[in-house]
């Protein structure tokens, strides 16, 4: 079994090549290379395509001036000074031909859909300009590579490259910090959460101050201090959860959680987090709600990150009130995260709709429990 996973050496390595000023030719002026062309278009390469009848979205590239195109089949002496070539002409004999002009310009040739032909290959990108993210399988599964990166694209917030641009523009700023840990604890912070919420409530500018304040906490050997996340899970599907939720739960440092919450979305946390169940049992043996205030106010006041999950939605019969003003009045910071509510997640399960024209023009949510016991309603 040891031997099945046994590690074989690379065919491929994977590098980022500098293309400013550089230039890339594209032979085929169809399907297949406008579907090159969009990845390409994102350099700042220059850019030059041949082929016949060319696709409507290559004829307006080249309108805007985004790339040259030449309305004929490449010609021995066309590639002249490319550092990269595609053969993309949707014909097995053109595409060769092309890569023998190619190969005949000193060019390092891909053959669009030939894995032997190709000199190098074009990975599945993650694109959160500057931060890219390059996936390949050395051409044995482009399904599994497009997967990856579909599940890649989840993880990571649009907002990221703009936070590594902001970051990069001061790095001069954070050498006041010595080298090390402590230079490292300060970039932490920032990426994972304190940059995230502060582009999230403030733009640009508020990631800035973000930087600024946490500089000087790092300088002062100030404390960070703590926050809760109210997060609601759904009716326990992990799939069900936001993006959001996923990403606030991976960073907690403790996760305080109802007994409905399932282990599968408990697993999404980090394995450092400390994890405790607070819920309550019909009853049962139960946490107060006094105490579950008091647990979260004490993690969060230690400086952690508190994950509070509720199952569904958190505004919806979860005491998000009573927790809110809690976390208020001791002067903790918090955000509340919605959740799919139970109701909308059992009408979907009957492939049914919760109201519909004509029928209904309101909604009403019960509570089967009060505070003083079962509640009474008029169930007609």
């Amino acid at each position: 079994m040891e031997n099945q996973f046994k590690r074989r050496p690379m065919d491929h390595y994977p590098i980022f090549l500098n293309v400013r000023t550089k230039r890339i030719v594209v032979s085929g002026a169809g399907e297949t290379a406008v579907a090159k062309l969009r990845l390409l278009l994102k350099t700042t390469a220059e850019i030059c395509v041949y082929g016949e009848r060319p696709h409507a979205d290559i004829t307006a590239w080249s309108a805007e001036g985004r790339l040259r195109l030449v309305p004929r089949a490449i010609a021995e002496g066309d590639a002249a000074g490319a550092s990269l070539f595609y053969a993309a002409n949707d014909d097995e004999a053109e595409d060769a031909r092309a890569a023998a002009v190619g190969r005949a310009a000193g060019a390092l040739v891909n053959v669009v859909d030939n894995f032997e032909a190709s000199a190098f290959l074009t990975p599945a990108i993650v694109d959160r300009d500057p931060v890219t993210v390059a996936i390949g399988t050395e051409g044995a599964a482009p399904v599994l590579a497009r997967r990856i990166k579909a599940a890649i694209e989840e993880q990571l917030p649009p907002s990221l490259g703009i936070l590594a641009r902001i970051a990069r523009s001061f790095r001069h700023r954070a050498e006041m910090l010595p080298q090390g840990r402590k230079r490292r604890a300060f970039w932490g912070r920032f990426y994972d959460g304190e940059g995230q919420r502060a582009f999230a409530e403030g733009g640009e500018a508020a990631v800035r101050n973000t930087l600024e304040t946490l500089l000087t906490d790092a300088i002062e050997n100030r404390e960070k201090p703590g926050s809760v996340a109210l997060i609601g899970t759904g009716p326990g599907n992990p799939e069900l959860l936001t993006l959001m939720a996923r990403r606030i739960l991976h960073e907690a440092d403790v996760v305080l959680h109802d007994r409905l919450v399932p282990q599968a979305i408990l697993e999404l946390a980090r394995r450092e987090a400390l994890i405790i169940e607070t819920g309550k049992t019909g009853y049962g043996e139960s946490w107060s709600q006094e105490d579950i205030n008091a647990l979260m106010i004490r993690h969060a006041g230690n400086g952690a990150r508190v994950a509070r999950l509720k199952s569904g939605d958190p505004a919806i019969f979860g005491r998000l009130d009573e927790e809110l003003d809690a976390l208020d009045a001791a002067g903790i910071a918090f955000e509340v995260v919605p959740g799919i509510t139970s109701a909308s997640a059992a009408a979907a399960s009957m492939g049914a709709s919760l109201t519909r024209r004509g029928r209904n023009s309101s909604l009403r949510i019960l509570t089967g429990r009060e505070v003083e016991g079962f509640a009474e309603h008029d169930w007609r």
